[in-house]
């Protein structure tokens, strides 16, 4: 089916839309419309998601939904778009960049923007193609919900549609669209691009739309002086800092943390080449194009600062003093370490703070990195022996057992003085049992290129409920097979 500016055709999701982001104008936003995509079908779908955003139970049931979520037909109420924002990719000035191939299809009335990731060029695609492969797209689907399963903060995914038309990369795959949800896909880059260009009045209108929709208590704010300005970059930086805390304390690694890829809302943002970490490594890379490791797990943390410094450059014409800015950004020191000790006592099933508490953190975790060991599942037969089950499955994951057994006793002499009856379940909910490992994914993506779509649609279900134990799923939570230490993840994914 064509996709023309005389076309009639709309689907209606059942959705009303409201301008948002589009009512900025034209300095901020191209419009325009998606390219059609031949043979589109279904590869999978979230029913949570859907539920959230009020769609009809039989959504999936109309031809013209496909469409619409594929590009191929307009939705009706919206008006598509693309963004321009810039950036520092790999801590170097990349200058304008853009939403090469995401395109909005608008805001809902409930203040959830709805994007189409795959959907064809944009005037930012820099010479791409505009497309989304199917592997890439399942994966962005499968860890957006399995984020928000594990309570972090993401932007979300209702479906992923594919096509048989062929998208070129390293060699020919098939193309794949992903329908992605957030309250805002605003990202530093976004507040980089006009602060390079010296647009200070695009510059402020961009900042006071943020600061008016999403964070209206700086408005009010007694410290900084009452600058709004100052107060806003402040709650972006520990709005971070608590995100970072989460990936690191659950094994996350998110392999390009570039300035485009930050959210202004502290969302994880832009699935590419990003892993949890099977066996437990500081210094694990996890994006193949990273030859540097700028972006290994233990440089998170300080990449965020990194990233939110360059974010208090493009906010210094607002905020007007350097000293200001600097002072904004440091509670991201405090709440960092602070967040991130509050989730690993989370893990050891520990309700209050002692002293101890980070000598005990330190521990294990110089434990588990001199023999790389798995992280999720040690933490889960952890969690298992708190409930009252063996201590040797936990034992047969260390060679070092007088190691492991001198930490052990640290930990249950921790426990005894504390005295919480509820440490099991705790740590039972805060150490997920199923995690997207990255062979999973790839037995899912390998089946999917069959049309056989069950793999994702079993993980899913694990994943968006990933403590639960789920009978009859062991084989999901076990060891990676070795073959899954060869899986490469790059940019390009």
């Amino acid at each position: 089916m064509s996709l023309l500016a005389e076309d009639t055709v709309a689907a209606d999701l059942g959705l009303q839309w409201k301008p948002g982001f589009l009512a900025l104008g034209p300095a901020f936003l191209t419009e325009l419309r998606p390219t059609p995509l031949p043979d589109h079908y279904w590869v999978g779908h979230s029913e949570a998601l859907a539920r959230e955003l009020g769609l009809p139970a039989d959504w999936r049931q109309s031809d013209s939904t496909l469409a619409a979520l594929t590009g191929n037909v307009s939705v009706a109420g919206t008006r598509p778009f693309a963004t321009v924002y810039s950036g520092h990719q790999f801590g170097v000035w990349a200058g304008q960049l853009g939403d090469g191939r995401a395109i909005m299809l608008g805001e809902t009335a409930g203040g959830l923007e709805v994007q189409l990731k795959g959907a064809g060029r944009t005037p930012y695609s820099r010479g791409g193609d505009g497309r989304a492969v199917l592997r890439s797209s399942i994966r962005e689907f499968l860890c957006s919900e399995a984020m928000h399963g594990l309570g972090i903060p993401t932007t979300r995914a209702l479906c992923v549609t594919g096509s048989n038309a062929p998208v070129y990369r390293e060699e020919p795959e098939t193309a794949a669209v992903v329908t992605r949800v957030a309250p805002s896909f605003i990202r530093f880059g976004h507040f980089e691009h006009f602060a390079a260009n010296q647009r200070d009045a695009e510059l402020r209108a961009l900042a006071n739309y943020v600061i008016d929709r999403y964070y209206p208590a700086c408005r009010t704010t007694e410290r900084f002086n009452g600058n709004a300005y100052a107060a806003f970059l402040e709650a972006v930086s520990e709005r971070t800092a608590d995100l970072l805390a989460q990936w690191q304390a659950v094994g996350f690694c998110h392999g390009v943390m570039n300035t485009d890829n930050m959210s202004i809302l502290g969302l994880t943002i832009d699935y590419g080449p990003f892993q949890f970490l099977d066996g437990f490594d500081p210094r694990h890379i996890c994006n193949h194009s990273d030859t540097s490791g700028r972006y290994a797990f233990n440089q998170q943390p300080n990449v965020a600062y990194w990233n939110l410094f360059c974010l208090a450059q493009a906010l210094l014409p607002l905020i007007g003093d350097q000293e200001i800015a600097v002072a904004a950004l440091e509670s991201y020191k405090t709440v960092f370490p602070r967040e991130f000790e509050s989730r690993m006592r989370a893990k050891l099933g520990l309700t209050d703070s002692a002293e101890s508490d980070r000598a005990l953190i330190e521990g294990v975790l110089k434990l588990l990195a001199a023999e790389k060991v798995d992280y999720t599942i040690f933490w889960r037969r952890l969690s298992q022996h708190m409930a009252g089950g063996n201590a040797e499955p936990v034992r047969d994951l260390f060679l070092d057992r007088a190691g492991f057994d001198a930490w052990l006793l640290l930990f249950s002499e921790r426990h005894a003085q504390a005295s919480q009856p509820e440490a099991a379940d705790l740590m039972l909910k805060s150490n997920p049992k199923y995690v997207l490992r990255n062979h999973l994914g790839q037995q899912a993506i390998e089946a999917a290129g069959q049309k056989d779509f069950s793999g994702v649609a079993t993980l899913l279900t694990l994943l968006q409920t990933p403590s639960e134990e789920h009978p009859g799923a062991d084989a999901y939570a076990g060891f990676p097979p070795d073959w899954a230490s060869t899986i490469a993840i790059s940019c390009s994914s």
